[in-house]
């Protein structure tokens, strides 16, 4: 019977590592296969993957549009639909709640309410920033919405 500790490779599939420099009888003795001088004999030698032969780089050539705001804040997005699938009524939600019910990721990270859906349950929400349809709707429902921005 064939166990899990007898399977091998077949016979062939698995070579050694060719050991290079190790002699004139080896086949890859002297310089070990990378031919005489140049810039690929030498060590560290070679070409960057990106390099193009001297022709201009495709990054150089391609035109630039725009630019990136390194001040953007990336909100993370909770709609008032999945606040009604996951929470009950007098429930508590603020970032840590929803990270521990897998709404958002990082509690780091500002959170953000936006109205899409409907609520009917009564929440006390804690978010960075909402949107007022949102507002409006949690109020309606008898909530209320505190923003810290």
């Amino acid at each position: 019977m064939l166990k899990l500790n007898d399977i091998t490779a077949p016979r062939g599939a698995n070579r050694e590592k060719k050991r290079r420099g190790r002699g004139p009888a080896s086949g890859q003795g002297k310089t070990g296969g990378r031919g005489h001088k140049g810039q690929r004999s030498r060590s560290g030698g070679g070409m960057a993957p990106w390099f193009e032969g001297g022709q201009m780089p495709l990054n150089r050539r391609l035109p630039k549009r725009g630019f990136t705001n390194i001040f953007k804040k990336q909100f993370q997005l909770v709609n008032l639909d999945q606040l009604e699938q996951r929470f009950e009524a007098g429930d508590t939600v603020d970032a840590a709640t929803l990270a521990e019910r897998g709404l958002v990721r990082s509690t780091q990270k500002p959170v953000k309410l936006l109205g899409r859906g409907e609520i009917t349950k009564q929440l006390t929400i804690a978010v960075d920033k909402a949107s007022q349809s949102a507002v409006k709707a949690v109020e309606a429902a008898g909530g209320t919405v505190a923003v810290s921005e």
